[in-house]
């Protein structure tokens, strides 16, 4: 039987034989967004606490923070490999030495067999390209690139501080290098409409992306988004379960159908999410998108159109 969709853990298991789970890890970056050089206040989302676990404390060294993890994963799974996920705020935002010490710090743990680097397509210089480009001849590289939205006006509105332009030039020049490269957008995003999400799978498609994240938009408490819900909630389309799993399904056969999707929702913890509140576990959301998929007949790429 054909699958709906091509899912992540199949992606992996083309490099990899043995099982193998991502470990989140907070570096002690910052955000060119934050710090004043691109703005200050992040994007209007954005919440960092969202992203990491406990053990993801800044505190604690690279090293630590991943043995942390591992000894979380391997009571379940003793034979189990990790990929280092640099994910807090972004991850290629220091001078080359400085970034060059904490990958390769990650790197010197015992049963780390690659890394995953969360950043913003702006934040991305040849110099660590280069880098980049030698260490993959070596072990696995994938660099994840928040993309949010195709639309500038989107990206206007909640302060992403860069352009779809910006994203397009990034993706094109690490994939030039050979290095496998994903993205991230969050759907719902204030502003734009079922069909403008849907036409931006076709748009995304024509970036040679290996990887795509698909989350839905959560309004999270300390946000500048919030206080926007709180004062203009007409602004805001926030989905009912039912209504994104058909949002997805849109989105999905619109893709071209080599593109790997890693994830179809996010879970902040309850403390934090105001709305949308669906007390779903990640597995069971997407059960309930396979399911609705085969009722559909619908698979990734059935309406995809190659430019």
């Amino acid at each position: 039987m054909v699958p709906a969709y091509n899912d992540f853990s199949t992606f992996l298991r083309t490099y990899f034989d043995f099982k193998v789970q991502k470990i989140s890890i907070n570096a002690g970056f910052t955000c060119p967004n934050r710090d004043g050089l691109k703005g200050n206040g992040g994007c209007t989302y954005c919440n960092n606490q969202t992203f990491n676990p406990e053990y993801c404390r800044t505190e604690k060294s690279v090293e630590e923070q991943l043995k942390e993890g591992r000894m979380f994963f391997s009571r379940k799974y003793p034979e189990m490999k990790y990929l280092a996920y640099f994910q807090a705020y972004t991850n290629t935002y220091s001078e080359l030495e400085v970034l060059k010490s904490k990958y390769e710090e990650a790197l010197s743990v015992g049963g780390v067999v690659g890394l995953v680097i969360g950043t913003r397509p702006d934040c991305m210089p040849d110099d660590l390209l280069n880098y980049l480009e030698e260490l993959q001849k070596k072990t696995f590289i994938l660099v994840e690139y928040g993309i949010e939205s195709t639309n500038d006006s989107t990206l206007r509105r909640i302060n992403r501080g860069h352009t779809y332009a910006e994203t397009v030039d990034a993706v094109k020049r690490t994939t030039s290098r050979g290095i496998l490269t994903g993205g991230h957008v969050i759907l719902g995003l204030p502003g734009e409409s079922h069909e403008q999400i849907v036409n931006q799978a076709a748009e995304l498609s024509k970036l040679p992306l290996s990887t795509l994240k698909l989350h839905q938009l959560q309004l999270i408490r300390g946000t500048k988004m919030a206080k926007e819900f709180e004062e203009h909630p007409e602004e805001f389309h926030l989905y009912e379960v039912d209504e994104y799993i058909d949002l997805v399904i849109d989105y999905v056969e619109h893709l071209r159908s080599n593109l790997v999707l890693e994830r179809f929702v996010s879970q902040s913890p309850k403390e934090l999410l105001i709305a949308p509140n669906w007390g779903l576990k990640n597995y069971e959301f997407t059960d309930r998108v396979k399911k609705r998929m085969s009722e559909r007949g619908a698979y990734q790429g059935r309406l995809y159109k190659a430019f």
